[in-house]
């Protein structure tokens, strides 16, 4: 059955993750990084700044619009439905680096805005750096949340997949409401 190979595929990427990569360093870096995703504050604070910046206010709108998909369709819509039990409820052994979480598992809400403030970022009339940047920001966030066993690798990909659409969502929004 294809959910059980989606299952089976998840938790070998997630015990190679932690056999072979788990170090210090990562242990330490990791759950303060991701801390910038709970409750997409910095995410947040990110479109209150674009807001208050002439020049960049039709981004901050932008991306305050794809938060705010994410939040509805993401984190309140399909988390619920779908119900995943995150992959630390599943296997004793593991040692959490982060408190656990009260929510479900998919999709993942931190890699969902950090996609949704990327695919902002890359539509900036701004320089690459800084949409490298922004990429190098998203793709931690997403691998933060793999190494940290909080989420399965498809509720990551799903969640870049998410942020990716509704950040582009967003952009389509503001660009309507401002003419």
């Amino acid at each position: 059955m294809i959910t059980d190979w989606i299952v089976e595929t998840d938790f070998s990427i997630l015990n190679w993750i932690q056999e072979y990569l788990r170090c210090g360093f990562l242990d330490q870096i990791l759950p303060v990084f991701t801390s910038l995703g709970e409750k997409g504050w910095f995410f947040i604070l990110a479109a209150v700044i674009m807001l208050g910046i002439p020049k960049y206010r039709k981004w901050g709108l932008s991306l305050g619009l794809a938060l705010l998909f994410g939040l509805l369709f993401g984190n309140l819509l399909i988390k619920n439905i779908v119900a995943r039990t995150r992959p630390y409820d599943m296997v004793e052994e593991i040692v959490l680096l982060v408190n656990p979480l009260s929510d479900y598992s998919f999709p993942s809400g931190h890699t969902m805005a950090a996609f949704e403030f990327f695919s902002v970022v890359c539509m900036m009339p701004i320089k690459k750096r800084y949409k490298i940047l922004a990429g190098v920001l998203a793709f931690t966030m997403a691998f933060s949340r793999l190494y940290l066993y909080v989420h399965f690798p498809s509720d990551v990909l799903v969640g870049m997949l998410l942020g990716t659409l509704f950040g582009l969502m967003g952009v389509f929004t503001a660009n309507k409401i401002k003419g």
